[in-house]
């Protein structure tokens, strides 16, 4: 089968496209880098001609308001430039709780790209994934000043990228769901547990106060960034990755 992965040069696409590649198939990794632009379309037609499958994986430049600009300009090029040349499936990457955090102009966006999706013609998944272990650094700067770093309890169910990327290239490779399958870490953590489970793996000195109003989390209420009873469970827990990448 041929794969095209748009983002296929960042964090979740390289490993698609590596997974991909592994198990046999035609893999066309797509993004400015390669020459591929999505939002003029620049380079997409080349980019796409006899994939069967499309995955897309980019990520708005920012989180304000003009992410939804992006997400409109971006899904619909693709539907079309997909249409053009016969893809018969699309695949994209969003966020489990998305439609329940309406609060943040990002997540609205995402909602605004997955409602296109809908729309479209083309047979479609949606893999929506929880926070990723990669991201917990830059969360917990977020809110931090000097000795202290500020966070909310916000209920939060981590997963590793290389999990979501598995989740991935398992949709790429089925039927299209027409619907959305939710993947997620194995355990649920309050975010303030996490910045300290984080900073003693890493011998991090500084303090973690508990502040429900502290950071982009501090707009979710209740539990809804957690995975409900039929996501896709991954294996790897956030310690012991932890664990690997100081290893590492």
């Amino acid at each position: 089968m041929k794969i095209t992965v748009i983002g296929g040069t960042g964090l979740i696409g390289s490993q698609v496209v590596a997974m991909l590649q592994k198990a046999g198939h035609d893999v066309v990794p797509a993004s400015p880098s390669t020459g591929v632009d999505l939002l003029t379309g620049a380079g997409l037609d080349e980019a796409l001609a006899g994939a069967h499958t499309v995955v897309n994986v980019t990520n708005s430049p920012t989180f304000d308001d003009r992410s939804a600009d992006f997400f409109r300009t971006t899904v619909g090029t693709l539907l079309r430039a997909g249409e053009r040349a016969g893809v018969r499936h699309q695949v994209a990457l969003s966020i489990v709780g998305v439609d329940e955090v309406p609060e943040l102009d990002y997540y609205r966006a995402k909602v605004l790209q997955e409602d296109l999706l809908r729309d479209g013609t083309t047979p479609y998944s949606i893999v929506r994934a929880t926070q990723f272990f990669e991201f917990m650094d830059a969360v917990i700067s977020w809110t931090s000043a000097d000795d202290v770093v500020r966070l909310p309890a916000t209920p939060l169910q981590p997963i590793a990228s290389a999990d979501v990327a598995a989740a991935l290239a398992d949709v790429a490779t089925a039927a299209p769901l027409d619907g959305t399958l939710d993947v997620a870490g194995p355990d649920v953590l309050a975010l303030d547990e996490i910045g300290r489970i984080t900073l003693a793996a890493r011998g991090d000195g500084r303090r973690v106060v508990t502040d429900d109003r502290a950071g982009m989390f501090a707009a979710v209420h209740g539990d809804v960034l957690t995975a409900g009873p039929g996501a896709r469970r991954a294996p790897t827990h956030y310690r012991d990755w932890l664990s690997s990448t100081l290893a590492g």
